[in-house]
């Protein structure tokens, strides 16, 4: 059961940044592209996350997963506090 929520939350990390980088290469509102490039960041943070719990029992992938969740806070944090348009 695991398995199935773990893939279902890296699948809509996913379509959500191609959704929101679709649309900033459309529009050209760069909140877009932050929003995007997070949401990128948390599905390859999910990802992590299944290789982690599913695939590679013996390997601590933890210290990993959370860096690429806190690049991915912090590409957001970027753009909505120091880029302004």
């Amino acid at each position: 059961m695991s398995a199935v929520v773990y893939s279902l939350c890296a699948l809509t990390s996913a379509v959500c940044a191609v959704l929101l980088l679709h649309s900033y290469s459309i529009g050209k509102y760069r909140l877009l592209l932050w929003s995007g490039l997070c949401f990128a960041g948390l599905a390859a943070n999910y990802l992590l996350l299944v290789v982690d719990k599913l695939i590679l029992l013996e390997v601590d992938l933890s210290l990993l997963r959370l860096s690429v969740a806190l690049a991915a806070m912090c590409t957001m944090l970027y753009g909505l506090v120091w880029d302004t348009e």
